[in-house]
């Protein structure tokens, strides 16, 4: 009987928008449990997992992406109030902020430009064409604003979405460890590099390590994205990259 009522469970799931909110939410939930018990390994980080998941389960019931996501869209959405939710921890951090904002802002620029030549001038010189060159060039920003400036500047914006998440989690991975071998101690700048360099899951990893990293984390996420924004398709314009 359970079995049953089980499978109906399913078959209802599968045939509405609900579905893709519960694969998300359960492919997470199951991922996180897995990180813990791994005693928070980086390469097991959950958006890595449950991402894996979620594309391989796609894949083997041949359900089509834009079914899953009339469900999962809920979750997307709720993204925006989640970032906006980041100015509350950078306020307890004001007083620091105030002392470090030119360095800060210094920082911002540079990595900004420096995340998109690189990954471009690497591209071009490994052969690529001008399309994968462009949906490079926003790989440190934030997805949806990310997918906006590729479209923007010739780039592919479901590549460059797929170019995101593989950023946020690589620099999750290593980035914390690149800090300490590199003998970074400063929990603000060290934040504030994650931010800029991985995005909302960079940002995720610094609050699990340290409250300030986390607000620093944020705000350089937040601004990374509105100076790129800004500065992507003028500068790629202006130098006919």
């Amino acid at each position: 009987m359970g079995e049953t009522k089980l499978v109906g469970l399913w078959v209802y799931l599968a045939a509405s928008p609900l579905g893709g909110l519960t694969l998300t939410c359960a492919a997470y939930a199951l991922a996180h449990q897995l990180y813990v018990l791994a005693k928070n390994r980086p390469i097991l980080h959950p958006v890595l997992i449950s991402v894996t998941g979620i594309i391989a389960f796609l894949f083997f019931t041949k359900i089509p992406y834009a079914k899953y996501f009339e469900g999962a869209q809920f979750v997307h959405f709720l993204l925006g109030p989640a970032v906006v939710a980041l100015a509350v921890p950078l306020r307890d951090q004001i007083s620091r902020l105030k002392s470090v904002w030119p360095a800060a802002l210094a920082a911002l620029f540079v990595g900004v430009i420096a995340s998109a030549f690189s990954s471009t001038f690497i591209a071009r010189a490994l052969g690529a064409d001008a399309t994968t060159q462009f949906s490079l060039a926003p790989k440190s920003v934030t997805a949806p604003v990310a997918m906006g400036i590729s479209r923007e500047i010739g780039g592919l914006p479901s590549l460059t979405a797929a170019l995101v998440v593989m950023t946020g989690i690589l620099g999750a991975v290593i980035g914390p460890r690149l800090f300490d071998v590199l003998r970074i101690r400063d929990e603000a700048a060290r934040g504030f590099a994650l931010g800029a360099a991985a995005h909302g899951i960079g940002t995720a990893r610094a609050f699990q390590l340290n409250k300030e990293m986390g607000a620093f984390a944020g705000l350089a996420m937040a601004l990374s994205a509105i100076l790129s924004a800004i500065l992507l398709p003028w500068v790629m314009a202006l130098f006919k990259i």
